[in-house]
């Protein structure tokens, strides 16, 4: 988990890496190896609290409805789940005024 996350974080410019709250799962142990990448920090949700992590939880419903829980991902190949990715991030959502993320997040990085 941590070099997927360092790979990906790489690529992301310094004005995405502000923060990160995860919850209490044993994946992210080595969280300090990650620190640097994040100017605000890295935070844990207290157990049992996930209104904490609210755009995650809703994150991981919109998920379900293409990967239901206990899904194989080893049955679906990368290209796979890049068209999930993309069918979120190009699907608009209330919280966001009706943009897309992925128009939300370009808006961001312009400021």
């Amino acid at each position: 988990m941590r070099d997927a996350l360092i790979a990906t974080l790489s690529t992301l410019p310094e004005q995405a890496r502000r923060s990160l709250t995860w919850d209490q799962g044993s994946e992210m142990a080595r969280h300090h190896e990650l620190a640097p990448y994040f100017t605000d920090g890295i935070f844990f949700a207290r157990p049992g609290s996930p209104w904490e992590r609210g755009t995650n939880e809703n994150t991981n419903g919109l998920i379900r409805q293409y990967l239901p829980k206990r899904t194989n991902l080893s049955l679906h190949t990368a290209d796979d789940l890049r068209v999930i990715e993309h069918r979120l991030n190009n699907r608009p959502r209330k919280t966001l005024c009706w943009q897309t993320p992925a128009q939300a997040f370009a808006a961001a990085l312009a400021l």
